[in-house]
This record gives C-alpha cells, structure tokens and sequence, in this order.
C-alpha cells in the first residue's frame, strides 16, 4: 500500500488536512483498571506506529488515562526524532484518584497539570488537538471548556474538541468558545449518535472522528466466542454486554454478513465496518486501534473502500444482491 492512496479530508474548520483513518492508541497502555486491553509489550507498540506512518497515517489519537500515562510516553517515544511527525490528539478529564481508582476532573487547575503532563510525556511543544474526554461532572464542563480555550490561548494546544458530549452538552459550551471537534463512539452496533449528534454536528461544522468503529475488535472477523473466553481478566471486554450473550449473537451474525461483503471486495470484514463508519456524510475520520504491525494494512483498506447501497443493504440484513 503506497502512502498516495490513504485518502484525506480537512477536519471540520481546524484546517488540518487528516487521513480518514487515524491511529488509536487506546490498547498501548495495556492491562490495567482502567478498562486495559490486556498484556502490551512497548517495542511492538512503537514499531505499530511505525508501519501506520510509512504507510501514510498522519494522526495518533490518545489519552493521559490509558495505562496512567504510559499510552502517551509510548507515542513519545515512537515520534522522537521523526522530522515529519503526525498530528498528536490527546485527552483530559480522567485522573488517578488518591485510592488508586480513576476519577473524572473538569477543575481548571486539574485540566492544567494534565496538559502539562501529556505534552512531556508526548514530547511536543503543542498538542495539536486537546479534548475534554467526558462530561463530567456535567456541572464543570464551562469550567473544562474554558481551560481548554485558555490552552488555546496560551499556544499549549492548536485546537480543542470533546469526546462523548450530547447535543445539549455541546451548545453549553460553544457560547465560551467554539467546538472544533467531537468523538463519539460510532459503529455498526453502536449507531445512537445518527438520530441527533450527527447531524447537528454537521450543521455546526464541527469535525468528527468517531472511536471503536469496529465494535471495539468485535467486527474484525476474528473474535469468536472461544477468543472471548480466553481473554485476560484485565482485558475489559470481557466482561463487557455486547461480548456476551443475548447481544453476541446477533453481533456474530453481522460479522458473518460483513465477511460476505469483504469477500466480494477482497477486503477484510473489519475495513468494511470502517468503511461504513466512514461513508456517513458527518464524519470525517475513523480512529482504529492497532496492536501489532501486521494488523495495520489489512484495516487500513477501510479508507479507500467504497460500499454500494446493496452492500450497506446485505450489511443490514436485508436481501443479498448478487453482483456489483
């Protein structure tokens, strides 16, 4: 896969040019309480991001809370000395609270020190787009939103958006400074945010990247009801719903539906779950997570897949078409 054929979109009004599917690096702060992916050996981490830059990703998107700071050193560590180095998303609002459980913080002075921490941990003199991760306490997100905008200000980060907000949440806020961006969850078995936040943030023009557009591995094809099993008790699918029955049955059966589709598309039945993320007008880019270098290319076919409207309908469950 040449560089040349990721395709770009700017993102909302930031005028940041990004490739429609970004680097999520979630699963690179490993097993931990904070809902961990399981067990992470750092060096395959840094050589994942890698292969996603040579083959043309230009985004990495993070959080201070995955694996306590750790995710974040790691994408340091993969960029240091990069002369073209891609566009770093991080986020604020979770911290590590005095028992060792994690807590939501919106107070200025918080959202302060973790801008601080990321952009060591991150080594960049700028983040290029700070988010608030969620909604709370949904009392201090003026307090949040406006420490975002001092950031701003400030030179510290380039834009800001919010990950999880609701319709009411982001017309709050944007009376303080205006929203670049938003990052909902959005998948084919997640598609709440279709009925209100989608298309408001299309009127606004505000830039979407939607998280977990594979059902957080779920849709790739290769997750079976024994792989669930043997999950490690620190990975938190687990002993998540939509990883268990009533729900996973009917998610196998999509993902056999998917795989059909990828078969005619000699793709893979994950890059087609992307590729549907990303064939909503609302969205800009899809954030996908990798954990091994190998996982890279297969999934990043989703970019530049086109989905016809019989495939969207065999997806769906409706009647196979045959041909194209």
């Amino acid at each position: 896969m040449e560089q040349t054929q990721l395709r770009t979109i700017q993102l909302g009004a930031t005028g940041m040019e990004i490739t429609r599917v970004g680097f999520g690096a979630w699963a690179l702060g490993g097993g931990d309480r904070v809902r961990g992916w399981g067990p992470q050996e750092d060096e395959e981490s840094i050589a994942t991001i890698h292969r996603a830059l040579e083959l043309g990703v230009n985004w990495i998107d993070t959080a201070a809370v995955y694996g306590l700071g750790r995710s974040e050193q790691v994408v340091g560590r993969a960029l240091a000395g990069l002369q073209d180095r891609p566009c770093v998303f991080t986020k604020a609002s979770l911290v590590a609270g005095p028992d060792g459980r994690v807590v939501n913080n919106l107070k200025r002075d918080s959202i302060m020190r973790e801008a601080e921490g990321s952009l060591k941990r991150l080594g960049v003199e700028a983040i290029d787009l700070y988010q608030i991760h969620w909604p709370v306490p949904e009392g201090d997100i003026e307090e949040g939103w406006s420490a975002l905008a001092e950031l701003k200000e400030q030179g510290l980060v380039r834009h800001i958006g919010v990950s999880n907000f609701d319709v009411a949440q982001l017309r709050r806020i944007r009376q303080i400074a205006p929203v670049e961006t938003l990052q909902p969850p959005y998948s084919l078995i997640a598609r709440e945010v279709e009925d209100q936040i989608l298309p408001f943030t299309q009127r606004s023009g505000i830039g979407v990247i939607v998280y977990s557009p594979m059902g957080s591995g779920l849709l790739t094809g290769a997750m079976t009801r024994q792989r669930i099993q043997h999950l490690p008790e620190d990975d938190w699918r687990k002993h998540a719903e939509r990883f268990a029955e009533p729900q996973l049955s009917l998610h196998l059966a999509l993902v056999e539906r998917l795989k059909r589709v990828a078969g005619r598309l000699d793709t893979t039945p994950g890059a087609v779950a992307v590729a549907w993320t990303l064939a909503n007008p609302a969205v800009d880019g899809a954030i996908v997570g990798f954990r091994r270098p190998d996982q890279v290319e297969p999934i990043l076919a989703g970019a530049g897949v086109d989905l016809t409207d019989a495939d969207v309908a065999e997806i769906a469950g409706g009647p196979v078409v045959e041909g194209r």
